[in-house]
This record gives C-alpha cells, sequence and structure tokens, in this order.
C-alpha cells in the first residue's frame, strides 16, 4: 500500500474514531497529495518519495507555526499544531540520532575527500541526497559545519 493509499484509509479510521485532530492533519495531507498529483506538468502519479518530502514540508510548516505561537503566548494553538506534528511524523522514516548523522557524515567526507570548509557544497550535495528523508537539512548542515575543519 503506498502512502497515499495509507493516508486514505487512515482517513476513514479517524473519522469512525473521531479523533478530530488526525482527522484534521490527514485531511491536510491528502489536499497536498491531490494537489502534487494534479499539479501542471505532473503525471497524475505520486511516488512515495514525493509524498514523504510533501509531508516533510508540512511537518516544518506546523513546527515553525508553533514557535510563532509560542512567542506570541498562543500556547493552545502550539499545542495543536504539535499534535499534528505528531501525526504527520507517523508517516515519515525513522529519523537518525545525531550519533548516526555523525558518523554518516564522517563517512561522506571520506567519500568525497573534504577536508576544509571549501569542500561544504560538495558535502551537501552529497549529504542532501543521501541523508533525505532520515535527517532534517538544518540538521545536515549544523553537522557538516561542526565537523568540517575551518
Amino acid at each position: 500500500m503506498n502512502l497515499f493509499d495509507k493516508v486514505s484509509e487512515d482517513i476513514k479510521n479517524a473519522m469512525l474514531a473521531k479523533d478530530k485532530i488526525r482527522l484534521e492533519a490527514l485531511r491536510g495531507v491528502k489536499k497536498e497529495f491531490l494537489e502534487a498529483k494534479t499539479a501542471k506538468g505532473g503525471d497524475g502519479d505520486l511516488t512515495d518519495e514525493a509524498a514523504v518530502k510533501i509531508i516533510q514540508k508540512m511537518v516544518k510548516q506546523r513546527k515553525d507555526s508553533a514557535g510563532i505561537y509560542v512567542e506570541q503566548s498562543r500556547p493552545e494553538l502550539a499545542e495543536k499544531e504539535l499534535a499534528e506534528v505528531a501525526v504527520l511524523e507517523t508517516y515519515l522514516p525513522k529519523q537518525m540520532t545525531p550519533e548516526e548523522l555523525e558518523s554518516e557524515i564522517k563517512r561522506i567526507f571520506s567519500e568525497v575527500g573534504a577536508t576544509s570548509a571549501k569542500d561544504m557544497g560538495k558535502v551537501m550535495g552529497v549529504a542532501s541526497k543521501k541523508l533525505a528523508g532520515k535527517a532534517e537539512g538544518r540538521a545536515i548542515s549544523e553537522m557538516v559545519k561542526k565537523l568540517l575543519p575551518a
């Protein structure tokens, strides 16, 4: 079962369970999936890789919104956003721990022959492709900066 079908099935289950937060989050996901399927230049098909990217984008948006709500002393709205993040994250691949990320980036350094900060672009290009879906871009970038000698 692909991600699109799984989300559709889970919407039905959330309706039956009367789980409002899960239902709202999944309806948002399905809307984004449908827009991607029918986008201009698309072939009407949605791969799981594209679906994961959409969900990652939605998670990032909700985390950013929650941060803004906290800054504006609106904890009830931040709580709702974070609850939706928890629902969305169940559809993403398991995220790497900082230790796993560090060892993978060190492996990429040796693979591309990175020795200084000048090689950051080369490392980021490879790391972004290899670690897509397994780690956030920001986390990858911070780890590369931390590990590359100046």
